[in-house]
């Protein structure tokens, strides 16, 4: 009967829905209740690949025209003793040109106050991470109260940073600002001039939580400091320390520059800028000519061109470059990128946050790649709308309707506020 009992303790601490699983469970029993991955990384695809091609002729890093403007007093400075001086862009992998503006001096360091820190739920730092930023402007909702929004079904594991812009944009009397490409640069004028931005990034947890492996996470950047090379951040879930759950230091857990540089790039350095209706001015000309979504992507992928051919075996680099193609209808040649990206080895999280190759594989016909990388997102895991989505869409392609209209009803009722879903069943539907 020992025998019996003890075989059937994992199957049952499987059966706990992992929200509750990491709410009352100790890792070593967390580890057995978590749903197992077979392998570290996305199905891969066979070198070698023509993705030298997509870098040949990359198109030319042209800085964005900077206009820094004069910080008002929303923010004060992070050091009673600093003296202002310009702000000091970090290096990237290829250097951009000088700025085709004069930059108006910032301090060396400012910090937002009056923020109010909350720990996360189970897979909700996208909705705590907006509650606390939104407490910013005295407005005080709950994580409860963002998610019930964004992600109806708490099992979901991802909120966009479009979900969450359109949070604050239509159900707030505030605005929000989603973009990609970001530099240090426009994060410490946002936070120098009193606007809180947050930022998703990559993650390898430390620690005892190394095993969970590498995550997706939502940042509220509310500090810098140019001599000490570093930014403080709120976090939803290590708190304000280095320690998951633990505030140590009300001031922000530190995230130097060079932290940012190696890890934003993960989610191709998108941001997420919050303001009050009158400073809407004031973030378009922080943000500058990427006010223009033509104008991002375009920077976006020279960028991303620049960072491959630099590093070359940084599969997020080519994620990048994929993500970027894409956004310019290039649907051919952002396969090749995320062929590459795979070939090279991306976290089995990846499709989690950002969904490009299921855009591109089903742009360009490759249906039996989509339905693969949805089964492997959702395999123990079906908490993934887009996969459900692209998955229904690639059925559908195959002519495998009835599965096809499965998988977007899933989709749909999973997030009912997911419209591509709702509509790609309505013309399942009514070309049946």
């Amino acid at each position: 009967m020992l025998v019996v009992g003890i075989l059937a303790v994992p199957p049952l601490l499987r059966a706990i829905p992992p929200r509750y699983a990491a709410r009352w469970l100790p890792e070593p029993l967390l580890a057995i209740a978590s749903p197992q991955q077979e392998v570290p990384i996305l199905p891969t695809v066979a070198l070698p690949l023509d993705a030298g091609s997509l870098l040949g002729e990359p198109t030319a890093l042209v800085a964005p025209e900077v206009v820094v403007v004069l910080p008002t007093q929303t923010a004060a400075p992070a050091g009673a003793n600093s003296t202002p001086e310009p702000t000091a862009v970090p290096p990237t992998a290829t250097p951009l040109p000088e700025p085709t503006a004069t930059a108006v001096p910032i301090p060396a360091s400012a910090r937002l106050e009056g923020i109010q820190h909350i720990f996360q739920d189970w897979n909700n730092c996208g909705p705590a991470t907006l509650a606390m930023t939104l407490s910013y402007f005295d407005l005080f909702v709950t994580q409860s109260d963002t998610a019930a929004v964004m992600k109806p079904n708490p099992e979901d594991r991802n909120v966009s940073p479009a979900e969450m812009a359109a949070y604050v944009n239509e159900q707030t009397p505030y605005q929000a600002l989603s973009r990609v490409n970001g530099r240090l640069d426009i994060l410490k004028q946002f936070v120098a001039n009193g606007i809180p931005v947050i930022v998703e990034i990559g993650i390898d947890p430390p620690g005892e939580f190394r095993w969970m492996g590498w995550y997706g996470h939502y940042l509220l950047v509310v500090a810098y400091d140019d001599v000490n090379q570093q930014f403080f951040v709120y976090d939803s879930w290590f708190g304000t320390s280095d320690v998951p759950g633990q505030n140590a230091d009300r001031e922000g857990r530190n995230l130097t520059y060079a932290e940012v540089e190696a890890y934003w790039p993960q989610f191709n350095r998108n941001y997420i800028a919050a303001f009050r209706p009158e400073q809407a001015e004031l973030v378009a000309q922080i943000v500058g000519a990427d006010m223009d979504d033509a104008t991002m992507w375009d920077h976006s992928l020279a960028q991303a061109q620049a960072d491959a051919a630099a590093d070359p075996e940084n599969a997020f680099f080519w994620f990048n470059l994929g993500t970027s193609l894409n956004a310019h209808d290039e649907y051919e040649r952002a396969s090749t990128a995320f062929d590459q990206a795979r070939a090279i080895g991306l976290p089995w999280r990846m499709l989690w946050y950002q969904f490009g190759p299921y855009e591109a594989y089903y742009e360009v016909g490759r249906y039996d790649d989509v339905i693969l990388l949805a089964d492997v997102t959702l395999k123990d895991r079906p908490y993934f709308e887009e996969s459900f989505y692209y998955k229904g869409l690639a059925l559908a392609a195959t002519g495998q309707t009835a599965a096809a209209e499965d998988n977007l009803e899933k989709a749909a009722s999973f997030n009912p506020n997911f419209d591509p879903a709702v509509v790609a069943l309505a013309e399942l539907n009514r070309d049946q």
